[in-house]
């Protein structure tokens, strides 16, 4: 895509968004359905994920880890942002390969320390780019796609979570 394509296909949204900003809030949804054992499968929109224990907590390694899962919403949300500033910036991209590492002490979660954080402690986010551009042209690209990529702000920011429960008949 060129970025005047993204623009073409972008502009009327934004320009909708400005004029109605109610119309810019939209609810994403996930769900699932525990599974056979200690499972959860996860409608993804493509297919359905099964995530379950990490071999750290006891899992075979057969299923996904949530944690993982995290990660890799990280790395694609970033991808996908940095193709689309990199395009609109009309940066050439031979290649780019991003990762994501999270440090995760698993005796905070199996109640064996606590002082132990349950969740992922450190998260580094990393961009290899195959390119001609300019360090600065570069610096401005990462700058852009970190304050753009959804998932990263998500993470960042810690929006508010409420959780409730209700009781169903089967």
């Amino acid at each position: 895509m060129k970025a005047d394509e993204l623009k073409n296909l972008q502009s009327p949204l934004k320009a909708q968004y400005r004029d109605n900003p109610e119309s810019a809030v939209v609810t994403l949804k996930a769900s699932g359905r525990i599974g056979e054992g200690i499972a959860c499968k996860v409608e993804t929109g493509q297919a359905i994920a099964e995530a379950g224990l990490h071999p750290a907590t006891g899992g075979d390694g057969s299923q996904l880890c949530s944690g993982d899962m995290l990660l890799e919403a990280l790395v694609a949300c970033a991808g996908v942002t940095l193709r689309a500033v990199a395009t609109a910036f009309e940066v050439e991209l031979r290649d780019a390969r991003i990762t994501a590492e999270g440090d995760l002490d698993f005796r905070g979660t199996l109640g064996v320390a606590k002082d132990a954080p349950v969740g992922l402690r450190d998260i580094r986010l990393r961009f290899e780019l195959d390119t001609d551009a300019p360090a600065e042209t570069l610096d401005k690209l990462i700058q852009t796609t970190e304050r753009y990529c959804v998932v990263l702000q998500t993470i960042q920011s810690s929006p508010h979570v409420t959780v409730t429960s209700e009781r169903v008949a089967a």
